[in-house]
């Protein structure tokens, strides 16, 4: 895998061209189409501005690190002009009326977009094997599923066809594949990046962030798409920062948490074996361990499935067969056109959630399940909260063991889920994290998740650039 900071001096001395940059990076993604890590590829329109890129720096008007290089994006995230499907039959011939603001912050940095990457449908899976357009392949070991649901840009930059990618995290979507291809993948804190043009799962708890083969990479790229926006209401007003300025402070002085919840049962042995090897080596780099408890959060899963299903009831309620999207040829009264559009048209996963999701807000059940979901997100925010007062950032396993056989998505859903069961805490309180390879277990990489402090990306950040130099 080649970084940014590599494939910018390339460019920088003039042994790449943007353009022959972006044609190596399309023939990479022709040579591991078996991998289906992309839906779209979008050659024409990648080569057009990879040659406005060489233009601008043959006249000394180079935009910054990022522009010549090629990016890939995950496919719910608007393209004007371009097929945009969540991964889903009800999308599969939308094409984008306008283009995300991540997407656009991009593209006048002058990245290169190549290809929108294949995910679980709408966001909705672990695994990546919830796509209408077949599931994605762990270049690693391929009977084990990469991770979901932005399998598709976690494959794209573990098997090289980029550099970085972007993807989309309600509860562990970009850390938890980033964990099980070996890759660097961070979930901003809620609000730094901009929603608008993401397709919603959960507005409350949907964030898009980067993948890369690097914390560098991945720090590069997340200064590039972070910043107010006035379409999105709920970005932060804070000004962007250079994400990169304190990657090499190391950890000396850091006081590091180690929630005693999460290394106890249910963790495998060989990969908690490899996380707490690279906490002793923190320490020795001059950390400070130090036990912490986070008292409710066993509840964090469970209150996680309440709050995104009765989201995403709401959000792909829009998804009727009437103004966009697949429409059934069967259709002949009102309610036949919705009910046949929307059963034909989404997946069995996709099902499953809305029907929880319209279950837990109806009448008898909204105090029940609903209410008390929230009122437990509150209680795990305070519990991260009272633990930032005696810890710098927070450690713990990005996953309970490594990524899970292919099928288990049918035959055992709810392992599936718990799955994340490390991540979608972050995500219910809104608080950033990376996951970042800290070792080996079973020949394959171990994720080590890093939980920071609400928009303190850049201190985050430095521990998960110490971890990875101590895993070279």
């Amino acid at each position: 895998m080649e970084t940014i900071q590599e494939l910018s001096g390339k460019l920088a001395n003039g042994s790449k061209t943007a353009v022959a940059l972006t044609e190596e990076s399309l023939a990479k993604i022709e040579s591991t189409k078996n991998l289906n890590a992309y839906i779209s590829v979008l050659n024409e329109r990648a080569l057009q501005k990879a040659a406005e890129s060489d233009k601008r720096r043959a006249e000394g008007k180079t935009l910054g690190a990022l522009d010549g290089i090629p990016v890939a994006v995950k496919d719910n995230m608007c393209i004007e002009g371009t097929r945009t499907t969540a991964a889903s039959k009800i999308l599969e011939n939308f094409v984008a009326p306008y283009t995300a603001t991540a997407i656009e912050k991009l593209e006048a940095a002058g990245a290169i977009i190549v290809g929108k990457t294949n995910m679980d449908e709408f966001a909705m899976g672990s695994s990546n094997e919830t796509s209408y357009f077949g599931k994605v392949i762990n270049p690693l070991d391929e009977s084990r599923v990469p991770g979901g649901s932005s399998g598709g840009s976690a494959v794209a930059v573990a098997s090289g066809t980029v550099a970085c990618a972007l993807g989309s995290d309600t509860g562990g979507s970009i850390r938890q594949p980033a964990a099980c291809t070996g890759v660097v993948g961070l979930k901003p804190t809620y609000g730094r990046v901009s929603r608008y043009g993401l397709l919603a799962y959960a507005s409350s708890l949907d964030q898009i962030g980067p993948f890369g083969a690097t914390v560098k990479d991945a720090a590069t790229l997340l200064g590039a798409i972070c910043g107010i926006d006035p379409h999105d209401n709920t970005t932060s007003t804070r000004p962007t920062e250079d994400f990169t300025a304190k990657l090499d402070a190391g950890v000396k002085g850091k006081v590091i948490g180690v929630p005693k919840e999460y290394f106890g049962e249910g963790l495998d042995a060989e990969c908690k074996a490899a996380i707490e090897g690279m906490l002793g080596k923190l320490e020795a780099e001059g950390a400070t361990l130090k036990e912490i408890s986070l008292p409710h959060i066993s509840y964090a899963v469970s209150s996680y499935y309440i709050i995104a299903t009765a989201e995403a009831s709401s959000n792909l309620s829009r998804y009727d067969g009437v103004r966009y999207g697949y429409r059934s040829k069967e259709a002949r009264k009102l309610f036949d056109l919705y009910a046949k559009s929307r059963s034909e048209g989404f997946g069995k996963e996709v099902q499953r959630r809305i029907l929880l999701g319209s279950y837990v807000l109806s009448a008898g059940f909204y105090d029940a399940y609903y209410v008390q979901a929230q009122k437990v997100r509150r209680l795990i925010t305070d519990d991260f909260n009272k633990a930032f007062e005696s810890c710098d950032v927070i450690a713990s396993p990005t996953m309970p063991g490594l990524p899970l056989k292919c099928g288990m998505n049918e035959s055992d859903p709810m392992a599936v889920y718990l799955s994340d069961i490390y991540t979608v805490s972050l995500n219910l309180s809104g608080l950033p994290g990376v996951s970042v390879p800290c070792g080996m277990a079973g020949g394959l990489p171990v994720g080590l998740q890093w939980i920071g402090k609400p928009f303190q990306e850049a201190d985050l950040l430095s521990v998960a650039a110490a971890t990875e130099k101590l895993n070279k």
